[in-house]
């Protein structure tokens, strides 16, 4: 039996590197920025939203997508995006995350009078904020709290979803979707180079969306222009699709990590025919990207509601993962819409996987090794240290 309890993983440094803003707000200022910016819900009552919209299980990943419409719906000013990331950050280390990498698509909160860069800027005041006032009082005991900013691209999107791709669909004519999505991204990421460059901790660059019929490919230009402009790199691939997509987000987008890949063992998800045998291609592909230590963010509790295949954690490739020396990262996601903190979610695995202590104290830290880190890398290094340390000396108390 595991002595790994819920009050030691809440004192255990801990990191979320897969935290969407979006999905991760506090119910109570949803409500609240509705009601005031005129946002229709089809509840203004906790309950009801729990009820209608934020399950704690839900149909399909359609049903599971549906809430952003809300949250996005109230993030259209700087002051809400502002207060939306305090917030998060506020949240996040009350349970004792110290390092977190909030995500955020800048053109979905685009607004007549809100541009990337103002969207940008308000999320990075808002974490800078809570940042100066978290660490304030920070013991001797304790690391103090940081963030970066990974700006994501979308896969995919229509008109409807923000006014710039509205503006941006009418600008382009009869191009094809391709075309249109792929100039989303590239604009994207040369403001985020250009906003990092400028000393805001932008550090990382994502693809985010539906994965079927959409791939990474299409964004090539925009990937090519962030890793020669030495941006790190995650994508979302093996949420929805098979190994290929993982494969195809290492070796076309440079993806120094990759988001969820929960499909990377599964040999019956491979649609490409040229693969002739799947068994081969996985293995090669698993040991490529243990050898080159490319972090796989997992977020069991979002996975397990949006993917009906697997039931329950001990039908995760995570164990799977785990046991074949991959880097792991444990992360929310979403803390709204899966209900969900680190701490409930590492605590999911040290109840239901077959973890050393050994294998549990590399996926902890795993979030601080592998962070894009916002200052130099010798700043890193000695912050690594801390956490490294800290997690030793609470794991001689309660696990020795």
């Amino acid at each position: 039996m595991s002595k790994i309890t819920e009050q030691f993983i809440r004192k255990i440094p801990k990191t979320d590197l897969h935290l969407h803003l979006d999905g991760s707000l506090r119910l109570p200022t949803l409500i609240e920025m509705a009601q005031a910016g005129g946002v229709e819900l089809p509840s203004y009552e906790d309950a009801g939203l729990n009820d209608l919209v934020f399950k704690n299980q839900y149909a399909n990943l359609g049903e599971y997508l549906a809430g952003f419409a809300y949250t996005v719906g109230v993030l259209q000013t700087p002051e809400n995006l502002e207060r939306a990331a305090f917030e998060l950050a506020e949240d996040a280390y009350e349970e004792g995350v110290r390092y977190i990498e909030v995500r955020f698509a800048p053109q979905l909160h685009i607004t007549r009078s809100n541009e990337i860069e103002s969207v940008v800027r308000a999320v990075f005041q808002g974490l800078e904020k809570a940042r100066k006032h978290l660490n304030a009082s920070i013991s001797d005991h304790d690391i103090p709290f940081e963030f970066g900013l990974i700006l994501c691209a979308m896969r995919h999107f229509n008109r409807n979803m923000s006014p710039y791709y509205a503006q941006l669909f009418s600008r382009a004519g009869n191009s094809g979707q391709r075309y249109i999505f792929s100039r989303a991204s590239l604009g994207l990421v040369k403001e985020a180079v250009r906003l990092r460059d400028e000393g805001l901790p932008v550090v990382g660059f994502d693809l985010a969306g539906e994965e079927a019929g959409y791939p990474a490919s299409h964004h090539k230009e925009a990937f090519d222009y962030a890793h020669s402009n030495f941006l790190r790199k995650t994508v979302h691939a093996g949420e929805a699709y098979g190994p290929e997509s993982i494969f195809q987000a290492i070796t076309g987008c440079y993806a120094n990590r990759i988001g969820h890949g929960t499909f990377l063992f599964s040999e019956d998800a491979i649609k490409l025919k040229s693969i002739r045998d799947p068994k081969i291609y996985i293995a090669q592909l698993a040991e490529y990207i243990a050898n080159q230590r490319i972090t796989i963010e997992v977020c069991p509790t979002s996975n397990l509601q949006t993917i009906p295949e697997i039931q329950s954690l001990e039908n995760h490739p995570l164990q799977q993962m785990v046991d074949n020396g991959l880097s792991v990262s444990i992360s929310t996601d979403n803390r709204l819409i899966s209900h969900t903190t680190v701490t409930r979610e590492l605590l999911l695995c040290a109840r239901h996987l077959d973890l050393t202590n050994s294998q549990f104290r590399d996926l902890v830290l795993a979030g601080f090794k592998r962070s894009f880190f916002p200052r130099p890398y010798s700043e890193k290094r000695r912050y690594v240290m801390r956490a490294i340390d800290l997690y030793d000396r609470l794991a001689r108390q309660h696990l020795d």
